[in-house]
């Protein structure tokens, strides 16, 4: 069975982006939620919170490359990535019941311990998702516009993923008599959502050879050469146009997960009005939902780069305004900030993913290899780096501000550092990765040649 190398129908790409429905569920809860679970819900120390969110997404970035190459090894009859997919799928399902099951001991150094091992197994079981997930996105089409567009339908999902987490987290565990019952009760459906998304994926998207064409048959890759993973991680992070998307992506997640870290405690000792952290979080992703079909339109016109720059510029600018404006006036000023914050922030969810399928076809231009597990790995180590540092700083600003777990008044100083973990900092990390991104080489017209090379040496595209 053979299907088109460049176009791909509906349904496959309906099926494509179901899994990160879970996938960005899953984000959200974390980046939310969790430090917050465990200052408030389970008594964790601040600093101690962070430092274990930190460890454990270390260990998750060192794992996303191991899991990458691994993936791009394995040759089973259902093809490379679905068999990681799946076992990932249940694991994550368990992994999230251990994680918001509030331990019975209260010693600080074994809640510490306990928060550090679980999220670091939870977040194995993520990464057995998302790696050989992301890895299919340049195996299923090389048309450099429509490689777009499936990402947009990707992103669509995953807006809904951050739908679901904006909407319903605080509500499930509302329903509840007790907090404990109520996060326990909350990580069983969101466990399962992340679990059958990823399944549905599994089961409606086929995978094929890239050099054949044939669904359901493996591609010899780099993997197979005899390189050691060492060698070829050193040797991928030499090319230039990797770099120059990979440290934008890494600067601006690491903006994101600030922003995500601040958020609740902003409008709950800020605003004192925690139920408008849903509101607010719903006017920026409709915006952002909004807007994504917007920018896939324009990309076509100015180019991925020039449009995830702008987008970025924005959102930097939007987030700087709110901390000089923000405490000063009112709920109301946030929820208008939401909507340009949306526009811009929606970049973050189209162009990145349609920008790195076309640094792996100038690798198999160039360098005449395949690995989309190595880049896409190492895609994901860099940018849960840069999501450790930033919940880990999350947490130490928490504490260097001298914020106090559930008490009524947070002093001057623990709202002033709310504001620079909403504000400043995360421009700053938006506006430096935008300068970087500048210099990225691979527009339209570069890819036209790089399929033309491809193309002229023989290979299928």
């Amino acid at each position: 069975m053979t299907i088109s190398r460049n176009r791909l129908s509906r349904r496959v790409k309906i099926g494509f982006g179901f899994c990160d429905l879970g996938g960005n569920l899953f984000f959200t809860t974390m980046g939310f939620y969790l430090l917050y679970f465990l200052t408030d819900t389970v008594g964790l120390r601040p600093s101690l919170a962070g430092t274990a969110l930190l460890i454990g997404k270390i260990w998750d970035a060192v794992t996303d490359p191991v899991v990458g190459m691994l993936s791009d090894r394995t040759r089973t009859p259902w093809g490379r990535r679905k068999p990681w997919i799946v076992a990932g799928a249940v694991l994550l399902f368990g992994g999230m019941l251990l994680m918001f099951r509030v331990p019975s001991f209260q010693s600080q150094s074994a809640l510490f311990l306990w928060a550090t091992g679980v999220y670091c197994f939870l977040n194995t079981a993520y990464t057995f998702v998302n790696i050989p997930y992301g890895a299919l996105t340049p195996e299923l089409t090389t048309d450099y516009h429509e490689r777009t567009v499936l990402n947009g339908y990707r992103q669509f999902f995953a807006i809904g993923g951050t739908f679901l987490g904006a909407g319903i987290v605080l509500p499930l565990v509302g329903a509840f008599p007790t907090p404990e019952e109520g996060w326990f009760g909350a990580a069983l459906v969101l466990g399962g959502i992340m679990g059958i998304s990823a399944l549905i994926t599994a089961g409606m998207v086929p995978e094929r050879s890239s050099k054949t064409g044939v669904l359901n048959q493996s591609l010899p890759s780099d993997a197979e050469s005899g390189k050691g993973f060492l060698a070829q991680t050193l040797e991928v992070l030499k090319q230039n146009p990797f770099l120059l998307v990979l440290i934008p992506w890494t600067l601006h997640i690491s903006g994101v997960t600030m922003i995500q870290s601040s958020l609740v405690y902003y409008f709950e000792y800020i605003y004192r009005y925690k139920a408008g952290f849903q509101i607010a979080l719903m006017i920026l992703l409709v915006s952002a939902l909004l807007c994504i079909p917007f920018w896939i339109r324009i990309s076509r016109r100015m180019g991925k780069r020039e449009v995830y720059n702008l987008g970025m510029s924005i959102f930097a600018a939007t987030v700087l305004v709110f901390f000089f404006f923000g405490h000063r006036s009112g709920i109301t000023t946030a929820y208008l900030l939401m909507v340009p914050a949306g526009v811009g922030f929606s970049v973050q969810y189209a162009m990145p993913f349609a920008i790195l399928p076309d640094v792996v076809e100038w690798d198999r231009a160039e360098k005449g290899k395949r690995r989309e597990g190595i880049y896409y790995g190492l895609w994901t180590f860099a940018s849960k780096t840069g999501q450790a540092l930033a919940s880990a700083a999350a947490g130490w600003i928490l504490s260097l501000f001298r914020y106090v777990p559930l008490a009524p008044v947070q002093s001057p100083s623990t709202l002033l550092g709310i504001r620079l973990m909403a504000g400043v900092i995360p421009a700053f990390l938006f506006l430096l990765g935008v300068g970087v991104h500048r210099k990225f080489p691979i527009d339209g017209e570069a890819y036209r040649r790089i399929k033309e090379k491809i193309q002229g040496e023989g290979e299928v595209f």
